[in-house]
């Protein structure tokens, strides 16, 4: 039986996802259909009763821009708020900014496949003296050498979504408190990943959509009742689901 709930929200489509680019790191704002998926997913948590005592996100303004615009429309602008960047999204190392057909045209579908959806293969990575690089933004200037990375694989994203889970989101669930985690498609896919058990093969398929809340009811041992949950608008996560499995199947621009 369901003791506990989470909610989990990756951000609304941003300009780097209606471009079909790797954003990563860099923060690229939302785009004007992403801050409508946003006020639809306040509107959906409304629908079903569910407003949240805690919201978690990254340290990225899309993130915390769609949990700003959902909460607005839930009416609750002052719920207690923690972002940390163990929630931010996959870094593509040198591969940010980068068109996904353009790099997949370059390096060939193997390549790209393997950058884009295995567990533990990373893009090269990103110089140290790239102006982008996360040692030049004072959001992470906290954090000791050598932690913030160049690249990753999901392996590495789910090494350090882990200790945030275990030390805060579920500190919140079993203190009885309602969590809304609004991150990115691959911090949120490793931790569906932990929460399903689901292997490094399995997990190769499975993709987030923008702005459709995903609600996972969970036991006394913070297991899923359900293995992969359930989306609050499930058409709408088919859709969403279908696009981001297409992407960089776009011509490449020029």
């Amino acid at each position: 039986m369901a003791d506990r709930t989470l909610l989990l929200l990756r951000h609304g489509q941003s300009e780097a996802n209606s471009e079909d680019s790797f954003s990563g790191w860099l923060d690229v704002p939302l785009s004007d259909r992403g801050r409508r998926e946003a006020a639809r997913a306040g509107e959906l948590l409304a629908e079903h009763g569910l407003r949240p005592d805690v919201v978690h996100t990254s340290v990225l303004s899309r993130a915390i821009d769609t949990a700003d615009i959902a909460l607005a429309v839930l009416r609750r602008p002052r719920v207690p708020t923690r972002r940390s960047w163990r929630l931010n999204e996959r870094h593509y190392g040198a591969l940010q900014g980068r068109s996904r057909a353009a790099v997949r045209e370059e390096v060939g579908d193997e390549l790209f496949a393997r950058w884009r959806r295995s567990y533990d293969a990373a893009p090269p990575p990103l110089p140290a003296d790239d102006p982008s690089a996360a040692w030049r933004d004072p959001r992470y200037s906290a954090q000791p050498a050598g932690v913030l990375p160049a690249t990753e694989a999901l392996c590495d994203v789910r090494a350090r979504v882990l200790p945030y889970w275990r030390d805060v989101i579920a500190t919140d669930l079993r203190a009885g408190r309602l969590p809304l985690v609004v991150a990115h498609g691959n911090s949120l896919r490793a931790l569906v990943m932990y929460l399903d058990g689901l292997t490094p093969e399995e997990i190769r398929s499975v993709n987030i959509p923008t702005g459709v809340p995903l609600r996972y009811d969970l036991d006394r041992s913070l297991r899923p009742v359900l293995r992969g949950g359930s989306y609050l608008d499930p058409h709408a996560a088919a859709a969403g689901i279908a696009e981001v499995a297409a992407q960089g199947t776009l011509p490449a621009p020029g």
